[in-house]
């Protein structure tokens, strides 16, 4: 099967081999790399093959294998690294923190006494019931 990619897109390329990467995972549909700034030891990045900005565009088909490729790569993480635990994080839009608008998983190994800090301050409470209808209603 032929992949969907974007020719301007760095991250397209590095799943293609055009960029060299330090990959610990690959297969026909992922790669998966150490990210070039990691926020921890062994911080590695999952790379659908086929393009899509954002979970917004992300096929249903790869949606489906991401979280496979994830636990596959935690095992083996914490295996090798001896982490403490591990932060598996996806953000979609420049809003919420994407800088690299292809797609991509991070997987972030976390050490007792580590300085990563993932946070967020709580929000005011929503009418649930409500809130949940109107999701429901965009199905």
């Amino acid at each position: 099967m032929n992949k969907i990619t974007q020719p301007d897109c760095i991250f397209c390329k590095i799943a293609n081999g055009e960029i060299p990467s330090s990959t610990i995972y690959e297969d026909d549909d992922f790669k998966v790399i150490l990210d070039i700034n990691p926020a921890s030891k062994g911080h590695a990045i999952i790379i659908p093959k086929n393009h899509g900005a954002d979970l917004y565009e992300l096929s249903q088909e790869d949606a489906g294998k991401i979280m496979g490729v994830a636990q596959k790569c935690a095992v083996a993480m914490k295996k090798a690294l001896h982490c403490d635990g591990l932060n598996v994080l996806q953000n979609n839009g420049e809003i919420a923190g994407q800088t690299v608008f292809h797609l991509h998983v991070h997987l972030i190994p976390r050490y007792k006494g580590d300085t990563v800090n993932i946070n967020w301050t709580h929000g005011e409470a929503e009418d649930a019931q409500k809130l949940a209808e109107e999701i429901r209603q965009a199905f």
